[in-house]
């Protein structure tokens, strides 16, 4: 695949995005207070150097070979943790708070890629890696909800 200079920047943009999540991932996995959130946090990771070792093939001028479909997903992560104190729970409030606002981010980052590039395989595969990241959004959302962390008003 010969990238265009556009496609090639928005290349670059999207891998800045992914090591910043992974970094953040990687960061708040030690970070978080509960055991659930550490776990969340570090399988997400490993998600986001995938993505990022892709963006990497695509620069190259290789358009990575995707999986089809998307992981199912059970929701496991929208059960209620025991907090032992408020500021715990504020802790991992920010944290998902945080990772939330990366994911609609990198999300955006994709959503336009998507539409920028000529080669459909290319294509095909920034919507798979975005639908991986509003996964990525709609797990955290559940951990949030369950636990009060996200804001309803």
């Amino acid at each position: 695949m010969t990238l265009t200079p556009k496609e090639t920047s928005l290349l670059k943009d999207l891998k800045g995005q992914e090591k910043l999540c992974w970094e953040k991932y990687d960061k708040y996995s030690t970070d978080a207070c509960s055991q659930e959130l550490k776990s969340m946090f570090s399988e997400m990771a490993q998600t986001e150097r995938r993505h990022y070792d892709s963006i990497g093939q695509m620069l190259c001028g290789t358009v990575p070979q995707m999986p089809t479909g998307l992981q199912n997903e059970n929701n496991h992560w929208a059960k209620k943790v025991d907090y032992r104190d408020d500021m715990s729970k504020n802790i991992d409030r920010f944290l998902c708070t945080d990772m939330l606002a990366s994911e609609k981010h990198a999300s955006s980052l994709y959503d336009v890629s998507v539409f920028e590039f000529t080669d459909p395989a290319a294509r095909k595969a920034l919507n798979h890696i975005q639908a991986e990241e509003q996964q990525h959004g709609e797990k955290l959302w559940a951990y949030m909800n369950a636990n009060g962390l996200y804001p309803n008003e």
